[in-house]
């Protein structure tokens, strides 16, 4: 039997992530390089670690032919020069609280299908995020960035829960609000945002980007001011992280009631990231997808979008900080029912969204020097 949605997932600089499904018990054996790794079904994640950086290397599995998802061959991310000083995850779109997804929301048409945990199992949000929670801790970063859409409605009970659950990674998580948890009260989750996280070679600056009672997002005058002295007076560098990601700054016509930050706000962030040159990347999450923007105009600094974690492919993300750059790293949750849930939400929003979640293999890992 051919694997089922057999994906070369994650490329760091020294491993590389595939996984596929097959019927229970099935063996598959998977080659990278000259190595031989035999992996039994249902689910399969074949991780290739002490790779060669920046090299390239021969991939294919027993049973599939090579194809966008599945490459012949592939190359590892080059290693930022120095040492390495700090390591960061990231998760977004959790959604403690949810009951069936699949749904658009208004003003848009739901076109379906819709996925919901059966009755008697855990809650799909609790699977997904208790997982992504234990490879985090299984990580050991020196911090964690929850960037929004922490809950479904903003409930206290949903928010208690993501609570309860993040909070098993101690001082160093650190979150942000997105626009389902201002839905009910207009304060909940926002942790005094902007703030910032110190750590060795790198400083986080977490901004607040929500409009209460919207899904659009903003960047007031004053989180850019404070932005702007940050960067001024920065010795490290500095990764900035919302809920709302940047507006296309090339966009032929202009929506001020876009999804995401809204133009104006958006081109005064991205002039605040052309000035300052401590600046080395912004990530957000909000559309559920993968993707990165980049402008020669501002420096070719990254804008980047992390998939959710609530379905498929139960993204989240590592950033390895050395002393000359850092990696993007890109993670789905491996855990056997967390990672049955994104595989079944696959055929959301009519069989579209894998496609749309995913984004090329180069929007979810890469390489940027300081």
């Amino acid at each position: 039997m051919t694997p089922d949605n057999p994906e070369l997932f994650t490329v760091g600089a020294d491993e590389a992530v595939v996984t596929f499904s097959t019927s229970p018990g099935e063996t598959v054996t998977t080659r990278v390089g000259g190595r031989e790794f035999t992996t039994t079904g249902p689910h399969h994640i074949v991780r290739a670690t002490d790779l060669e950086p920046d090299t390239e290397h021969s991939l294919a599995v027993d049973g599939v032919s090579p194809s966008e998802r599945l490459p012949s061959n592939f190359r590892t991310l080059a290693e930022p020069s120095g040492r390495l000083l700090a390591t960061v995850a990231t998760a977004n779109d959790v959604h403690f609280g949810e009951a069936e997804c699949g749904h658009l929301g208004p003003p848009h048409d739901d076109i379906g299908p819709f996925f919901s945990t059966a009755p008697g199992e855990p809650p799909y949000p609790e699977i997904m995020n208790r997982a992504v929670v234990a490879e985090m801790r299984a990580l050991d970063p020196d911090a964690v960035v929850v960037k929004g859409d922490l809950t479904n409605v903003g409930s206290e009970q949903e928010y208690a829960a993501f609570l309860a659950t993040y909070g098993a990674l101690g001082e160093r998580m650190h979150h942000v609000r997105g626009n389902h948890d201002a839905m009910q009260d207009p304060t909940m989750a926002i942790e005094d945002a902007p703030y910032t996280v110190d750590l060795r070679g790198v400083t986080l600056a977490v901004l607040d980007t929500v409009i209460p009672g919207t899904d659009g997002g903003q960047l007031p005058r004053d989180q850019v001011q404070w932005l702007d002295d940050l960067a001024a007076d920065a010795t490290d560098p500095v990764l900035v992280f919302g809920h709302h990601y940047v507006w296309d700054l090339r966009a032929e016509t202009r929506n001020p009631h876009t999804f995401g930050i809204n133009p104006d706000d958006s081109e005064a962030l991205a002039d605040v990231v052309r000035r300052r040159e401590a600046i080395a990347g912004y990530f957000a999450g909000h559309t559920h997808r993968n993707r990165i923007r980049r402008y020669p105009e501002v420096r070719s600094v990254p804008f980047v979008e992390v998939a959710c974690t609530k379905d498929y492919p139960g993204a989240w993300a590592e950033y390895r900080i050395h002393e000359g750059g850092y990696t993007q790293v890109v993670r789905r949750v491996t855990e056997p029912a967390a990672f049955a849930w994104a595989e079944t939400t696959r055929g959301m929003f009519g069989g579209v969204y894998t496609d749309y979640a995913l984004g090329d293999l180069q929007e979810r890992c890469f390489t940027q020097a300081f």
